[in-house]
């Protein structure tokens, strides 16, 4: 059961963990080679394992992913614990390798530790993917004495968010949007905290000359992840605009004039906060700002019809995948020609 769980997510050869691996091993290497040195108190060092593995591990628990959606794995005569230790623990693998040993292999490459401090680490990520394992599953079922598999099998909510929001037809394509970020919560709190981080950009930027602060306020506020992979996310939605005529009219221009009503809102909070902060007010920033917002918008969209990210196995690979930055990438590019006139 465990083999099974992991080749899901790791690969038939468990290609990811290799990947994953070699990763960690050039980020220690290039840190080493650079000679960075940081200072990081072990409390600091164990609070990084716990957290980082323990929010993973809760995110790909909600992600929608299709490890435990199959109803005949349910049928077949396992033992629930079995079976709930053995997703649990390839999960946890998989959680603590892409995403913890990456931050632990930072960690280490830029400050010394000894065997105790790594040893703690391990302890601490272990704890963080057993008790996030057991609060996601109590969650659901309260006060129940033993924890089993269906504690994280989901279809029957998600089928049913999944009827509802495929009934596009009989609604306006912007009641689809609305709706798709209030049924998936996290995408719009991501967003909230998005134009949070908008108001304290300034703090972090004033010390900077205006004309480079401003087009890299506005290019890093065009990462909005979990609104820009719209259709990364959803392959039978994807697969429908690709099949039904004259969609991409009908569906891709709504979905650009939303991300750029998004964008603009959060660089828009950016000036107002830049301007409090005394860096100055000018026509020329409000343009700027709305040149940026439609490209960021124009760039997502592209992305999406004509790079679309597939062959992902939780959604947390997908809001990680390094395609997100891209489009503000190249928006940095862009604005380090137009700063001149900024």
């Amino acid at each position: 059961m465990w083999k099974g769980f992991a080749v899901y997510l790791f690969g038939s050869r468990y290609e990811k963990a290799g990947k994953s691996s070699l990763i960690c091993l050039f980020v220690f290497w290039g840190l080493r080679q650079a000679e960075v040195s940081v200072q990081i108190a072990p409390g600091i060092l164990y609070l990084m394992a716990f957290t980082v593995t323990a929010g993973s591990m809760w995110q790909d628990l909600a992600a929608n992913n299709e490890a435990l959606k199959g109803k005949n794995l349910f049928m077949l005569p396992f033992s629930g614990w079995k079976l709930t230790a053995a997703y649990i623990g390839a999960l946890g693998a998989y959680t603590f390798l892409t995403r913890t040993a990456l931050v632990l292999a930072a960690a280490l490459a830029v400050s010394s530790w000894g065997a105790m401090e790594l040893t703690g680490c391990l302890l601490l990520s272990l704890c963080g993917i057993l008790l996030t394992a057991w609060v996601y599953g109590e969650r659901r079922y309260h006060f129940q004495k033993r924890l089993d598999a269906y504690a994280f099998y989901e279809e029957d909510a998600a089928a049913a968010r999944a009827k509802e929001l495929k009934s596009v037809e009989t609604a306006l394509i912007w009641t689809y949007f609305f709706r798709y970020l209030w049924y998936h919560r996290n995408y719009l709190v991501n967003t909230l905290i998005l134009w949070g981080a908008a108001a304290g950009l300034p703090f972090c930027l004033l010390q900077i000359e205006r004309s480079f602060a401003l087009p890299i306020g506005f290019s890093l506020l065009t990462l909005n992840t979990p609104a820009c992979i719209l259709l990364s996310c959803d392959p039978h939605l994807e697969q429908a605009l690709r099949m039904l005529p004259g969609q991409r009219r009908s569906f891709l221009f709504p979905y650009g004039l939303f991300l750029f009503l998004l964008n603009l809102t959060g660089d828009f909070i950016f000036l107002l906060s830049f301007w409090l902060q005394g860096g100055g007010s000018d026509v020329r920033y409000v343009f700027f700002a709305v040149l940026s917002a439609g490209l960021g918008a124009a760039g997502s969209v592209g992305m999406e019809w004509y790079f679309p990210i597939r062959n992902w196995k939780t959604l947390s690979d997908l809001w990680h995948h390094p395609r997100k930055y891209a489009v503000p990438g190249s928006l940095l590019l862009l604005s380090g020609l137009l700063s001149p006139w900024i």
